[in-house]
């Protein structure tokens, strides 16, 4: 989600839904490394039954680093992707199921926020290298030194995108990876592998989100099924709760927001490449300018426990003396809904709601005074109240104003206080807030600010500087509101449903004002229906500047760069960027124009008889696969069907697959003879479409009551493992009869241990007590 500061604020504000994992080494002997023994119990004191990728997130980090020298070439990417995903096994070892999502093509609504990232990161890496031009001539002009710059291709991370070969390959790559993992790795042998590669329409975490509410759905889901969900985005704790699964978990890396970076012109920690002197010259004849001055280490890695927010929340929505039935799920719904008012990917955040000022702590406010008028919820099933959520909008609208001064006075505040040379005990009050400001701050001029909201005028001056009409322009604000208004029934409706439509997408760079939301009631009804996405190509088109033009067919790209082109206006060389309050230029709004879907296709049409048959092929949409192990109970059924004639659109027997239903359609080829020596012959990959995939128990309470203020104290350390009190287990009757259903028939399958508790009787049914 597009709240950089939303993970800080959640963990400062909610503590203990954070812990360290528990990472066990592989040993060294005589110069080799044993890999550790997944199939034995999680160190982490839980079992977890499901793990899903959201790869983009490992993808990025393991091609272009920003704390280790990267890789040399696509192998050692590959390689590194191989050895984060390996990690995460290890820490998180799934007993069911492991689903691998990438990326694919986006709904348009995602696309004007990857156009505005590919556009930014092309100018800055053209930025970046004349000013590292520059000030190595100035270094050198003043007898500094620094070693010779060595050619090399810059790596574009633009490639990481549907369609691009680098894909196609990384596809591929991974297909390899999983069969060797199924034939060598003891851990995978039962689990159920499924990789959803860029060639499947949807984003990776909403692909997973899909197959979650897939086996939801099915009458053989069993509601105990723990699930853990890797990625680094905010928006993966809204899914997960949406879900409203309760054993849900996600595993990203420790956020270390003053972790230092080397400078991009020397290499050397300490300093910025604004501020670089140079190298010592007895370093003359290195070639790795990050050999010795950038120490690499293991990035750690942290649980984020949704089951323990849950908790939080419990206690933070409940109310009483309500009008009508109070049911929490329908309360978590409404929170997650109001979170996306301070931000997401899709539309832009209110002005008057900023996250480091407290933004959802006041909407929750609101939300709790006004919920006796509502009469109701502002949510059901991914479905939008508007009547109710404009009793919302109109109370923020009330203390817009205020909350304007507010934050200018804060600004004045802070800055006074760092300018001060001497900072007395009553300035420590505030050292949290003030530590983060400082890092931020240097001698830089502070931008102009034209609109001034804390003056009055700010409602005119804005729309005048952002929009270009007049406030007076009702009919202008009314689209603005109607489209705002569109954006959030189509953002709920993605997270609680899946995409309602392909094309829609908030057609202005700026949002509204709370107070503007008046009358909203009736201006929206439903979406087109029938809409598909883009084709991958289409997509590139449509996100990728010029400069990156390298990964589309030669006549495409000649759209991008030729003087008579008819949508040469689609790829501006510069563009503005407009702080819009921020200081950095990052933080601010790209304002490059929207690309007109009807004009990108008739310009298409004359190129596409261009395309060679492996660019068709990448152009095209495919499907999730399963793989399959040989000790896998389904292996057997699918190894029969390849012996029937007629075998498309058979169902997944649930009793031979953790319960997941679906339709299996069999690939023609599913083993490769030209790779016999990479591609085990012992297990399947299947195409599967449309998949949908006890005694349910209440996970217990972890919260005790002075867990409820932890979140005002400093300083705070997330604890190691899910169990506070870790010692070194004991199994012995008690603590057998305490295990999880699944840690037992983990048990009974292993010799050792049962002889170890002298337990023999058979495993109890899931459905017994």
């Amino acid at each position: 989600m597009g709240v950089p500061a939303f993970f800080r604020w959640l963990s400062r504000k909610y503590p203990s839904i954070i812990v360290h994992s528990v990472e066990e080494k592989g040993k060294e002997c005589n110069g080799v490394r044993i890999p550790v023994d997944t199939t034995k119990p999680n160190p982490n004191e839980v079992e977890f039954d499901n793990l899903y990728l959201d790869m983009n997130g490992i993808i990025h980090p393991c091609t272009h680093p920003e704390d280790k020298p990267a890789p040399k070439n696509e192998d050692e990417m590959m390689v590194a992707i191989f050895e984060y995903i390996d990690r995460l096994f290890n820490i998180v070892r799934p007993r069911r199921v492991l689903y691998m999502a990438i990326d694919g093509v986006a709904p348009r609504a995602k696309m004007n926020q990857q156009r505005s990232r590919r556009f930014r990161a092309s100018k800055e890496g053209v930025e970046l290298a004349e000013e590292k031009h520059r000030i190595r001539e100035e270094i050198i002009q003043r007898g500094g030194y620094l070693p010779p710059d060595e050619i090399k291709e810059r790596f574009d991370s633009n490639c990481i995108t549907p369609g691009t070969e680098f894909m196609d390959n990384l596809a591929q790559c991974l297909r390899y990876y999983v069969a060797d993992r199924l034939s060598n790795d003891p851990g995978w042998k039962s689990v159920t592998v499924f990789l959803s590669d860029a060639s499947v329409p949807g984003e990776g975490e909403h692909k997973i989100m899909d197959f979650i509410r897939r086996q939801r759905a099915q009458p053989n889901h069993d509601p105990n099924t723990h699930h853990c969900l890797c990625g680094a985005d905010a928006d993966l704790i809204m899914l997960g709760l949406a879900t409203h699964e309760p054993n849900f978990t996600i595993i990203r890396e420790e956020f270390k927001p003053n972790k230092p970076r080397p400078c991009a012109l020397c290499g050397q920690l300490g300093h910025e490449i604004k501020d670089c002197q140079g190298t010592a010259r007895e370093k003359q004849g290195q070639h790795d300018e990050f050999a010795d001055t950038m120490p690499v280490s293991e990035q750690e890695f942290i649980f984020i426990r949704l089951s323990v927010l849950r908790e939080y929340l419990a206690r933070e929505l409940t109310m009483a003396s309500l009008p009508f039935p109070f049911d929490f799920e329908r309360s978590i719904d409404d929170w997650v809904f109001m979170c996306f008012f301070v931000g997401n990917d899709f539309l832009p955040h209110l002005p008057s709601l900023e996250i480091r000022e407290g933004a959802i702590d006041r909407l929750v406010n609101i939300y709790k005074d006004v919920v006796h008028k509502t009469g109701g919820y502002l949510t059901q099933n991914g479905y939008v109240n508007l009547e109710r959520v404009e009793m919302i909008m109109q109370a923020v609208g009330v203390a817009e104003d205020n909350i304007f001064k507010k934050r200018k006075e804060d600004d004045v505040r802070f800055l006074s206080r760092a300018n001060s040379s001497s900072a007395g005990p009553s300035d420590r009050t505030d050292s949290r807030g003030m530590k983060r400001k400082a890092d931020d701050s240097d001698s830089e001029p502070e931008p102009e600010d034209n609109v001034r909201l804390w003056e009055e005028g700010w409602k005119q001056r804005y729309y005048k500087t952002k929009f270009d009409v007049d406030v007076t322009d009702e009919d202008f604000r009314q689209r603005v509101v109607k489209s705002y208004v569109e954006g959030l029934c189509w953002v709920l409706r993605y997270y609680y449903q899946g995409c309602a439509s392909w094309k829609w997408y908030f057609p202005f760079h700026y949002a509204p004002f709370a107070s503007d939301f008046k009358d909203i009631k009736g201006m929206f009804t439903d979406f087109e229906k029938g809409t598909k996405p883009f084709k991958p190509l289409e997509q590139l088109m449509s996100v990728f500047p010029a400069a990156s033009g390298n990964f589309l067919p030669q006549t495409w790209r000649n759209l991008m760069t030729g003087p008579d082109s008819s949508i040469i206006d689609f790829y501006p060389d510069d563009f503005a960027i407009d702080l819009n309050g921020k200081k950095y230029a990052w933080q601010g709004v790209a304002l490059l124009p929207f690309v007109d879907e009807r004009r990108l296709r008739a310009a298409l049409a004359d190129v596409y008889p261009d395309l060679t048959p492996e660019e068709v092929k990448r152009n095209s949409l495919g499907s999730d696969v399963l793989f399959l192990g040989k000790s896998h109970p389904l292996f057997d059924f699918i190894q029969e069907l390849y012996r029937t004639e007629s075998h498309e659109g058979t169902e997944i027997p649930p009793e031979l697959c953790h319960g997941i239903q679906g339709t299996l359609n069999l690939d023609d080829d599913p083993i490769l003879p030209d790779k016999e020596s990479v591609w085990p012959d012992n297990h399947f990959h299947v195409i599967i479409k449309c998949l949908f995939l006890f005694i349910f128990r209440i996970p217990s309470k972890v919260l005790k009551p002075g867990d409820w203020e932890k979140g005002n104290r400093e300083p705070w350390r997330p604890q190691l493992g899910f169990n506070p009190n870790r010692q070194q287990a004991h199994l012995d009757q008690s603590s057998f009869r305490a295990l999880s259903y699944q840690h037992i028939c983990y048990i009974l399958h292993n010799q050792a241990l049962i002889d170890l508790v002298g337990h023999s009787s058979p495993v109890p049914h899931a459905n017994s007590s």
